[in-house]
C-alpha cells in the first residue's frame, strides 16, 4: 500500500506547476489548431468543470468556503473562449468541429432550423439578461455593503476585546475574516463582469459562425444556400449551446455563491427546512390548489395531483411535528425525574452578587420598563458615570423584588451584606432645604437617605410651589439613583477584585505594554497593584488615570515594598489631579494641624507585619477629634482639607475615616506648583485638660 501510494503523493507535490501549466495551455490553444477528436475532450472537460463548479456552491455554508472562486470564474471563461475560438476555426475551415458540436447542434434543431435557432435565443437572453444581470447587481451590492460595515465590525471587535469577552488570538481570527470577506466580495464584483463579457462573446461567436459560414459554405465550398444553411445553422446552434450551457452553469454558481448568507448546512437542507417548516402552510397550499382544479375550463388532473402531494406533506410534517413534540416532552420528563433522582448541585448557591438592589412591591415600577419606569437606563449611567468618574468598571447590579420588605423600601448589599437602606414614595418627590427655603410647603418629614438631609415627601400639587419657595425638589428615581451612585462612590475599593484589576490590566497592554511587562509580575503582583488601587479608591481618588498610577508603581516598587509607601508615592504622582479634585480653580483652601499633635501622632506610629498602625492615648484622640469637629464646624467648608506633613499624612487618614469620612487628608507634597494654598483654620492643641 505504502508503494502505491508514494507516486501519487509526489504528483500531489506538483500541483501548483499543474495548473500554471494548463493555463498556459489555455492559452496556447486561442492560436494553434486543435483536431476535433481533441476539442470534444476539452469541451467535455469544460462541461464536467462547470457542473462540479455548480455543486460546490450548493454545498458550500458560506461564501469564503469557496475563496478561490472569482480566479476560478476568470480561468473557466478564458478556457470557453478559448474552445469557442478553436471550434469556430473548425467550423469555418472544415465545417465539422467534432462529435459534440454536431450531437448538441441534432438535438436541438431536430429538423427545424428556425425553432432551434430560436431556443438557442432564448437560452441566451436567460443566461445574459436574467442570470448574468443579476449577479452582476448582487455582487456590487454585497461588496458595497461589505466595505460599510467594515468599521462597524472593526469597532466591536475591539469593544468586546477591551471587555475581555474574546483573546487577542480570537481578535486577529475576526479581523482576518472581515478583511477576507471584504477582498472576497470586491473581487466577486469585478469578477461578475466576465460573465458578463463572456455572454456577449458568446453572441458575437455565434454570429460569426452564422454569417460566415453561409458566406464560406457558398461561395467558398460550392454549397447551395439550402446546403450551408443545414450545415452552419446546425454547426453554430451546437456550437453556442456547447459553450452557453457551461457558462448558465458558472454564472448560477455565481448568484448561488453571491447571494448565499453564511448558515450551518448547505443550500439543499437549508431549503429543505425553510420551505417545508409551516404545515399549516402546506395544507392552506393544498386546498387553494384543490380550489383551481374544481374551477370549469381549468385541467382537473394537474392541479388535483399537486393539491393531493401538498397535502400529504403538510399531513405528514404535522404527524411528524406530534411525534417530536411528545418525545420532547418525554424527555424532559425523564431529565426531570433523572434530576430528582441526583444528589442536589449548591454551587450555584455560593455565588455572591457584588453589588445588589432589592425593592418592595410598591417600587416595582420604577425598574419596569412597561409600566414606564426608567431605573435601568439610569443604572446604565450610573455605570457609565463610576467608569468616568472613579475609573473602574462596576458589575452588573442585580435587581430583585423583595416581598419581605415593606413596600416603598429598598435595601442596597454589597457582596450580599447591606450597606444602605432607604424608602421612596412612589409618584411623590423629595423636597430638601439647601438654607434657601422662604416659605415651607406641606409634606411629610423624611431623611434624604444618600446624605443624610432633612427633607420632605411632597405631591405633585405642590412641586412647583416647593421649587419657588426654594427647596430642591427631585422625583423618587432621582433620589434612588443618587442613593446607588454615592454607595458604589463609598465602597468602589470593595468592588475592586484582582480579576478586575487583570481586566484593566488588559485593556491598556496593547498600548502601554512596556510599563505592565516591568511593573507585573516582575515588581508586583496583581494582589498588590490591587492593594494600591483600593487605598486610592478608599481616599476617593479615581484611578482613571491608570497609566500614570503604574508608572509611578514602577518607579517606586523597586525602592520599597510597603504598600502604605507605594499609595502615597502615586498620590504624589497624581498631585496634579488631586490639587484639581479639592481646589476652586487655581485656590486650594486648607485647614492645618497644630505641630504637637503632628509630633503625637508621628510618635504614635508603630510598624507591625500587617503594616503601619497608629497607637495614641484614647484620651488624647478624644480631643483630637473635638478639635477637629470645632475647626469644622467654624470654616463650614463644602470639601474639607487637612494639610499636613507626608510623615502623618496616612496615619491621620485611618485615624479620621470612620468619624469624619468627607475629610481629605493631603501631604505637602501632594500640591502642585501651580496651585495656591490659602490656609483659614488650624486644628490646635488644646491648653486644658
Amino acid at each position: 500500500m505504502i508503494n502505491g501510494t508514494a507516486p501519487l503523493h509526489k504528483l500531489s507535490q506538483y500541483r501548483d506547476i499543474y495548473v500554471i501549466v494548463a493555463v498556459l495551455l489555455v492559452v496556447i490553444m486561442m492560436v494553434l489548431p486543435l483536431p476535433p477528436f481533441m476539442l470534444d475532450i476539452l469541451l467535455a472537460c469544460n462541461i464536467s468543470l462547470s457542473l462540479l463548479v455548480l455543486l460546490l456552491s450548493m454545498n458550500i455554508r458560506e461564501p469564503l468556503e469557496m475563496s478561490v472562486f472569482p480566479t476560478l470564474l476568470l480561468l473557466l471563461t478564458l478556457l470557453r473562449l478559448s474552445l469557442s475560438i478553436s471550434s469556430t476555426r473548425l467550423i469555418l475551415l472544415h465545417a465539422h468541429a467534432g462529435n459534440i458540436i454536431k450531437a448538441f447542434g441534432q438535438f436541438v434543431v431536430g429538423g427545424n432550423y428556425i425553432v432551434g435557432f430560436i431556443i438557442f435565443l432564448i437560452l441566451v437572453v436567460v443566461q445574459f439578461i436574467v442570470i448574468t444581470k443579476g449577479s452582476e447587481r448582487v455582487a456590487e451590492v454585497a461588496a458595497r455593503f461589505t466595505l460599510d460595515a467594515m468599521p462597524g465590525k472593526q469597532m466591536s471587535i475591539d469593544a468586546d476585546l477591551n471587555a475581555g469577552l474574546i483573546t487577542e488570538a480570537e481578535a486577529r481570527q475576526r479581523r482576518r475574516q472581515i478583511q477576507r470577506e471584504a477582498d472576497f466580495y470586491g473581487a466577486m464584483d469585478g469578477a461578475s463582469k466576465f460573465i458578463k463579457g463572456d455572454a456577449i462573446a458568446g453572441i458575437i461567436i455565434v454570429l460569426i459562425d452564422f454569417i460566415g459560414g453561409l458566406l464560406i459554405g457558398m461561395f467558398g465550398r460550392g454549397f447551395d444556400f439550402q446546403q450551408a444553411l443545414n450545415t452552419y445553422t446546425l454547426l453554430t446552434v451546437g456550437d453556442g449551446l456547447v459553450s452557453q450551457i457551461p457558462a448558465l452553469l458558472v454564472s448560477t454558481a455565481t448568484g448561488i455563491i453571491v447571494t448565499r448568507a453564511a448558515s450551518d448546512n448547505n443550500l439543499g437542507h437549508e431549503l429543505n427546512i425553510q420551505l417545508m417548516s409551516s404545515p399549516k402552510t402546506l395544507l392552506v397550499t393544498s386546498a387553494v390548489l384543490m380550489v383551481f382544479a374544481v374551477v370549469p375550463g381549468l385541467p382537473f388532473v394537474p392541479f388535483f395531483v399537486l393539491s393531493g402531494l401538498f397535502g400529504l406533506m403538510g399531513y405528514g410534517l404535522l404527524r411528524e411535528q406530534a411525534s417530536t413534540e411528545s418525545t420532547a416532552a418525554a424527555d424532559h420528563a425523564r431529565q426531570e425525574l433523572e434530576e430528582r433522582r441526583q444528589p442536589e448541585s449548591v454551587l450555584s448557591l455560593l455565588q455572591v452578587d457584588m453589588i445588589e438592589l432589592e425593592i418592595g412591591y410598591s417600587l416595582i415600577p420604577l425598574v419596569d420598563s412597561e409600566q414606564g419606569g426608567d431605573m435601568l437606563d439610569r443604572i446604565t449611567m450610573i455605570r457609565r458615570q463610576c467608569a468616568l468618574e472613579l475609573g473602574i468598571v462596576v458589575p452588573v447590579i442585580r435587581i430583585r423584588d423583595n416581598l419581605q420588605l415593606p413596600p416603598n423600601s429598598y435595601i442596597i448589599k454589597i457582596k450580599g451584606i447591606e450597606v444602605g437602606r432607604g424608602q421612596l414614595m412612589p409618584n411623590h418627590f423629595l423636597a430638601m432645604d439647601a438654607g434657601n427655603v422662604t416659605e415651607r410647603v406641606p409634606g411629610e418629614p423624611t431623611k434624604e437617605p444618600a446624605f443624610g438631609l432633612d427633607a420632605l415627601w411632597i405631591s405633585e400639587e405642590h412641586r412647583e410651589q416647593a421649587e419657588i419657595n426654594g427647596y430642591t425638589v427631585v422625583d423618587s428615581p432621582s433620589v434612588l439613583a443618587t442613593h446607588l451612585t454615592e454607595t458604589i462612590r463609598s465602597h468602589a475599593h470593595e468592588l475592586l477584585g484582582r480579576q478586575e484589576v487583570q481586566t484593566l490590566l488588559d485593556s491598556l497592554r496593547s498600548d502601554y505594554s512596556a510599563v505592565i511587562n516591568e511593573l507585573v509580575p516582575n515588581l508586583m503582583t496583581i494582589g498588590e497593584v490591587q492593594k494600591v488601587l483600593q487605598n486610592l479608591l478608599r481616599e476617593q481618588v479615581p484611578i482613571r488615570n491608570l497609566v500614570t498610577i503604574l508608572e509611578a508603581l514602577a518607579d517606586a516598587a523597586p525602592i520599597s515594598k510597603d504598600l502604605d509607601y507605594l499609595t502615597d508615592y502615586v498620590r504624589e504622582a497624581l498631585a496634579r489631579q488631586l490639587c484639581r479634585q479639592y481646589a476652586d480653580d487655581d485656590l486650594l483652601q486648607v485647614l492645618t494641624l497644630d505641630q504637637q499633635w503632628e509630633t503625637v501622632i508621628a510618635e504614635g506610629i508603630e510598624q507591625t507585619e500587617r503594616g503601619n498602625i497608629v497607637s495614641i492615648d484614647p484620651r488624647l484622640l478624644q480631643r483630637l477629634f473635638n478639635a477637629l469637629k470645632q475647626t469644622l464646624d467654624s470654616t463650614a467648608l463644602v470639601q474639607p482639607v487637612i494639610l499636613v506633613s507626608p510623615r502623618i499624612r496616612l496615619a491621620l487618614k485611618r485615624l479620621t475615616e470612620r468619624y469624619f469620612p468627607g475629610l481629605a487628608v493631603m501631604s505637602y507634597n501632594e500640591i502642585a506648583p501651580e496651585i495656591q494654598v490659602q490656609t483659614i483654620g488650624m486644628v490646635k492643641w488644646p491648653h486644658e485638660d
